[in-house]
């Protein structure tokens, strides 16, 4: 299915870039026209995404933040968050929740969250040459909207 509306962005890794991301694919997703709920549900896995990058994909330096949003027809927003950092050695235990390599002050449980408030995600990684985590949510059809 190809999407009705794209838009590709690329920023530095920066702490103040996950509200700048958070912001870009909310009023991406606003053509979608979503519930306040479901506006949340993206912000905060588009948050936990861009999260992740920064602590995790490159811990001593910045580095490229991809952050490609697309919609489609059935009213599905699709997200992917790309980067170019140290990959990730163990898929499985990456995704388990409490699972962290970001020291005591994170949770370990982006992914968790993520997962839960999104309807599909899928993650790729190689080590050294980054990761990839492409996030799908379907977006209600209100009564009387055309």
């Amino acid at each position: 299915m190809r999407p009705i509306n794209q838009v590709k962005m690329e920023f530095d890794s920066r702490s103040a870039n996950e509200g700048f991301a958070r912001a870009a694919a909310a009023c991406f997703a606003a053509q979608l026209d979503p519930t306040l709920e479901e506006l949340g549900d993206v912000k905060t896995a588009v948050s936990e995404a861009v999260t992740n990058v920064i602590v995790h994909a490159y811990p001593d330096a910045i580095g490229r933040v991809l952050l490609r949003l697309r919609l489609f027809e059935d009213n599905t927003v699709e997200i992917t968050v790309r980067d170019w950092g140290v990959g990730i050695p163990d898929l499985d235990k990456a995704r388990e929740p409490m699972f962290t390599t970001g020291g005591a002050d994170r949770s370990g449980m982006g992914f968790t969250i993520m997962e839960s408030f999104m309807d599909a995600m899928r993650v790729r990684s190689a080590v050294g040459k980054g990761t990839t985590v492409t996030m799908r949510k379907k977006i209600s059809v209100r009564v009387g909207r055309p």
